[in-house]
C-alpha cells in the first residue's frame, strides 16, 4: 500500500483588499468583545505559538491592532536575566497576566521551555520535564480563576520559513526580526517538530487546549484564528455607550502658537 502523502498546508491565496474587507467586520467584533471583557471585568489569555516566521506579530496584530492598547498589552519577553533564571519558571510570565477588564496577547509564552529552550540547548532535559508536567497545573490554576486562556500553535511549511527568513535577510526593515539563533534553527525543523508534538501530548488538555492554524498562507491564517477566537468566546453583546455629539456654537479655531511655531512640513519633492 503506498505510503500516504503529507497534508501541504496553504494551497490558497488571498490579496490583500479581500483580506481587509473579510477582516474588517471581525475588528468590529473584537472591538465588540473588548467592550465586553471591560463591562463584565473578563480577563483574556491569548497564547501565540509557533515556528520563526510563522507570522506570530501579524496575528496579534489582527487581533489587537484594533483595541485600545491600555486595555490590550501584548507581551512579549526577552531572554530572561541572571535573577529570573532563580525564579519558579512561570514567575516572570505570572506578573504580565491581565487584572479585571484586560485581555494579554503573548506574543511566544511559558512554552518556550518546550520548544526553542529544549530544541537549542537551553534548558537541560529534567527542566522540560518537569515543565511539561507543570504548565497543566498552571493553566488550570489560570481556568479555575476566571481567565478565559486560548493556545494558538500556527504552523507552516518549512519552504516557507525559508522564504520568509530571506525576505528578513534581504529588507533592511525587517532584518531585526532575524537572529543567529533564527539562523541556528533551520537545520532543526524535525527536531521542532517532534518538539512540538511531545508538547501537545502532554499540555493538550481539557481545560487548556491547543488549536493549531494554517498559517502557510499568513493573511488566511489570520482570519481563521481570529474567527475561532470570536467563536468560543461566549456572548459578548454590550451596546456602545451613546456619545452625543452637539455643534460647535462658534466657527472652528485654527492653531495659534506664541513660544513655538511647527517645524517646516515634509517636501515630498
Amino acid at each position: 500500500m503506498a505510503e500516504k502523502e503529507p497534508k501541504k498546508l496553504g494551497q490558497n491565496k488571498l490579496g490583500r483588499k479581500e483580506y481587509e474587507k473579510l477582516l474588517e467586520p471581525m475588528q468590529e467584533e473584537l472591538v465588540g468583545m473588548a467592550r465586553w471583557a471591560s463591562s463584565t471585568g473578563a480577563r483574556i489569555v491569548v497564547l501565540f505559538e509557533g515556528r520563526d516566521t510563522a507570522g506570530k506579530g501579524g496575528a496579534i496584530k489582527a487581533v489587537g491592532g484594533q483595541l485600545n492598547p491600555r486595555q490590550c498589552r501584548t507581551v512579549a519577553l526577552t531572554a530572561p536575566s541572571e535573577r529570573e533564571q532563580g525564579q519558579w519558571y512561570f514567575q516572570r510570565y505570572a506578573e504580565h497576566l491581565p487584572t479585571r477588564g484586560e485581555i494579554v496577547l503573548f506574543d511566544r509564552s511559558w512554552y518556550n521551555r518546550a520548544g526553542v529552550e529544549k530544541v537549542m540547548g537551553f534548558a537541560t532535559g529534567w527542566e522540560v520535564k518537569r515543565f511539561l508536567q507543570q504548565a497543566p497545573v498552571f493553566e488550570r490554576m489560570l481556568v479555575d480563576d476566571g481567565i478565559l486562556l486560548f493556545k494558538y500553535w500556527l504552523a507552516c511549511d518549512q519552504d516557507k520559513q525559508e522564504e520568509r527568513l530571506h525576505e528578513r535577510l534581504d529588507d533592511p526593515l525587517k532584518r531585526w526580526k532575524l537572529s543567529p539563533i533564527d539562523v541556528a534553527a533551520r537545520e532543526r525543523y524535525e527536531d521542532y517538530t517532534k518538539a512540538r508534538e511531545v508538547m501537545l501530548k502532554a499540555t493538550h488538555k481539557k481545560h487548556a487546549p491547543w488549536t493549531v492554524v494554517d498559517f502557510n498562507d499568513q493573511r488566511i491564517g489570520r482570519l481563521t484564528l481570529v474567527r475561532d477566537l470570536l467563536d468560543r468566546l461566549p456572548d459578548t453583546k454590550v451596546e456602545p455607550q451613546t456619545i452625543k455629539m452637539p455643534k460647535l456654537n462658534h466657527a472652528p479655531y485654527n492653531e495659534k502658537f506664541g513660544v513655538l511655531e511647527p517645524i517646516d512640513s515634509f517636501d515630498e519633492s
